[in-house]
């Protein structure tokens, strides 16, 4: 029997206005230098934005946009016999959500524009359509991954 134990899952905390938990992964992701009030201004700014912008929930636009962005599939590379392979592996849903906030804040920060929040706020209503910078990153993810099925069995 295996030594191993399995690591427990944590559950975020909701964040402290709309008491939602992707809000408070996105607020982490944000953060930089340990100013998380900063983030908390920055993704609270972004919302109001979107919310003038679309006249829509923006936590609907953000839950849209995360859903949108999270990839089913992704490539590790695995050493076999000497040479690197790109073996394409399914992921979960909170990892795919991670790497689709992680997606969405990079694409952001690379925008041109003032401030951070007006970036994110025109990266999330972008992802929420379909169309930005964080959507064609899951798009080549995804198409990396067909090209690499004939080495799905290397798992």
């Amino acid at each position: 029997m295996s030594r191993k134990s399995i690591a427990e899952k944590k559950v975020g905390k909701p964040d402290p206005i709309y008491r939602n938990r992707l809000v408070n992964m996105l607020v982490n992701r944000i953060v930089k230098n340990g100013k998380k009030s900063l983030a908390y201004q920055i993704l609270y700014k972004a919302v109001g934005s979107m919310r003038r912008r679309t006249g829509k929930n923006p936590l609907f636009i953000l839950r849209q946009a995360v859903s949108k962005t999270a990839p089913n599939v992704t490539v590790k590379a695995r050493r076999i016999g000497g040479s690197t392979h790109q073996v394409p592996l399914e992921i979960g849903s909170t990892q795919g959500k991670a790497l689709a906030i992680r997606w969405l804040l990079g694409a952001s920060r690379k925008r041109s524009g003032r401030s951070m929040a007006l970036r994110l706020s025109y990266e999330l209503i972008d992802a929420a359509k379909d169309n930005g910078i964080a959507i064609r990153r899951r798009e080549e993810t995804h198409r990396m991954a067909e090209a690499n099925r004939a080495f799905a069995h290397f798992r």
